[in-house]
């Protein structure tokens, strides 16, 4: 196969999992309600008009036009845009942030400090009274996006059982899920609200999450491997023992310590050692990946879908109860995800849902052109709304359960640990940098693609289902310190590592 599929060769560790672990990951994977609330919160109060009129009243006005204005055009708003975009903005600059105290502190640390820090700024958001103060409270909610992006994936593949690491490491995808379906829903609820306050609602609510996330990080233990690389072998090697159910855990700790050493003797900074060429095909993933999930386009339609449908001639409400049928879709997706990744694999799940949703975009984008055209105007009626709700249900599903989960899934795992945290910190700003950008631009190229924008979405989707077929090797049940052998075995990458036996670790024990 063009991919190089793992042949699953590596060690086995004794251990099983326990409710300690299961539970752990639970609280820890909370983390992806904080993402998934503001995704799915935003594009509701943007569709707003009460909203619209206290802080974007340019918006409110040309929305108010008749519908022989051009429909692609009517939230094109730099400063609304700004509004939704300077979260991500701040999520990548703390992310670079996040790898140091990640590694430095420990993954539980980091994560109740992105908690608290989303606390605050879901306290701003809810009381904002200018535009100021909302764009300072998404500040605060995008560092502590950046921190608990960094981290909960990283900690989820490190206390996870190699042959169940994908289905505990997608809970962080399910819990983004989660949070936009509770987002969709109180958007829906809270925009009848007499008074036109039903927004404050939204926006404060947001502090639901980050209470749960930050209670939960008070009681999490740290990961074996964060304790031994920060020189607590004997606590590390206590709660490997508490993680895996079984006192039989020498092979599994000797290979963390062996890791751990390597990382003192070569990785004085992560940074230049992850630019280093053995190395590069973990950058060219963590650059890759996250960079490729974003132009699937799936945030834009997430983030953005109330505003869509309301673009595409829904009406207020009507528009809202769309996003939550797409929410509610894309998290039923999401668990054909946990069933299925650790026994089909990740390329397979990968290559089926990059094939649905190009054909999908291909298909919602005709439909759009066939009714609105290049001008824009046009009435819609119910039967053609349906069709075009049921082509990005069809096209949400497909991503629940491949790119979105997978994407934070497959770079988590494959790092050593001698540069797992700058790594994951460089995934989070290649995500965070596109989802920015992406964000940033996508009202004003809808203006100007109109539909060619969906064509442009799935021209990606077709690069994207290329480069897992040729250039993603398998990682399924492979122990995560183990993860290096893989590209030694690839048809590509094993010119940049020489062969399989090339490792920079000597891990000191057998393999099974």
């Amino acid at each position: 196969m063009a991919g190089g599929n793992f042949t699953e060769k590596g060690k086995e560790y004794p251990g099983k999992m326990t409710v300690f672990v299961f539970l752990a990951c639970l609280v820890a994977s909370s983390g992806g309600l904080i993402f998934g609330y503001d995704i799915g919160i935003s594009g509701g109060v943007t569709s707003m008009d009460p909203f619209l009129l206290k802080f974007f009243p340019s918006v409110y006005a040309k929305e108010q036009e008749v519908v022989e204005t051009n429909q692609y055009c009517k939230f094109d708003s730099t400063l609304l845009t700004l509004f939704t975009s300077s979260l991500y903005l701040a999520a990548l600059v703390a992310s670079l942030f996040a790898g140091y105290i990640t590694k430095s502190c420990g993954r539980r640390v980091s994560m109740l400090g992105g908690g608290v820090i989303f606390l605050a700024g879901a306290i701003l958001n809810g009381l904002a009274q200018n535009v100021a103060m909302l764009i300072i409270g998404r500040i605060f909610l995008g560092i502590g996006v950046g921190f608990s992006n960094q981290s909960v994936p990283l900690y989820l593949s490190e206390m996870a059982p190699a042959k169940m690491r994908g289905m505990l490491n997608i809970s962080f995808q399910l819990m983004i899920t989660i949070g936009i379906l509770a987002a969709n829903l109180i958007n829906y609820f809270t925009a009848k609200i007499p008074g036109g306050w039903g927004w404050r609602v939204g926006l404060g609510l947001a502090a639901v999450p980050a209470v749960i996330m930050v209670g939960g990080s008070i009681f999490l233990p740290d990961t074996p491997n964060s304790l031994v690389a920060r020189g607590k072998p004997e606590k590390a090697r206590v709660m490997l023992r508490r993680i895996r159910g079984t006192d039989d855990v020498d092979l599994e700790f000797d290979d963390l310590v062996a890791a751990s050493d390597a990382t003192e003797a070569i990785a004085k900074n992560p940074w230049s050692t992850l630019l280093q060429r053995r190395y590069r095909p973990q950058l060219a993933m963590a650059l890759l990946i996250p960079t490729l999930q974003q132009l699937t386009g799936i945030n834009v339609v997430m983030f953005y879908a109330p505003v869509l449908f309301k673009t595409i001639g829904f009406g207020g409400t009507a528009s809202l109860m769309s996003a939550v049928i797409t929410g509610l879709v894309n998290m039923i997706a999401t668990f054909v995800s946990i069933a299925t990744v650790d026994r089909l694999g990740r390329r397979k799940l990968l290559l089926q849902g990059g094939t649905q949703m190009i054909l999908a975009q291909f298909v919602l984008g005709t439909l759009i052109a066939v009714k609105f055209g290049t001008s824009g105007v046009a009435e819609i009626s119910r039967p053609y709304a349906i069709g075009v709700v049921f082509c990005i249900c069809v096209f949400v599903s497909a991503f629940a359960w491949s790119w979105g989960p997978l994407g934070w899934l497959v770079p988590s795992e494959i790092f050593p640990l001698e540069i797992r945290s700058a790594a994951q910190s460089a995934v989070v700003v290649f995500n965070m940098t596109f989802t920015f950008a992406i964000a940033q631009v996508f009202l004003m190229l809808l203006c100007r693609l109109k539909f060619g924008l969906f064509y442009f979405f799935g021209a990606w989707e077709v690069v994207m289902t290329l480069f897992v077929y040729f250039f993603l090797p398998e990682t399924k049940g492979i122990p995560i310190e183990e993860m290096d052998t893989i590209w030694g075995q690839h048809w590509y990458w094993k010119r940049f590592v020489d062969d399989g036996s090339s490792n920079k670790v000597e891990m000191t024990s057998t393999a099974v």
